[in-house]
């Protein structure tokens, strides 16, 4: 899959991640939909290093569920680090 792949891929994951996760973020829907497609990355990365969730170089159920576990853990630490 390429890159543009990889950011729709994100962008879904990240919307995904916010209807998981509701609440008010700071920064807004914009800037919870960036951290979905950093998540997606950083999730389909780590799938493919520990061979959890398919690799990145293809799409998935595996490799989508990881890209969703991806943001809602970036989303969650986005919002630990803004409250504090």
């Amino acid at each position: 899959m390429g890159i543009l792949s990889w950011i729709v891929f994100g962008l879904i994951a990240g919307i995904i991640a916010k209807w998981i996760m509701p609440g008010k973020d700071p920064g807004g829907f914009i800037v919870t939909i960036l951290i979905g497609i950093a998540g997606a990355f950083v999730g389909g990365w780590l799938g493919s290093i520990t061979g959890i969730g398919g690799s990145m170089g293809s799409f998935s159920l595996g490799s989508f569920v990881t890209a969703i576990v991806g943001a809602l853990i970036l989303l969650f630490l986005y919002r630990m680090l803004k409250k504090a």
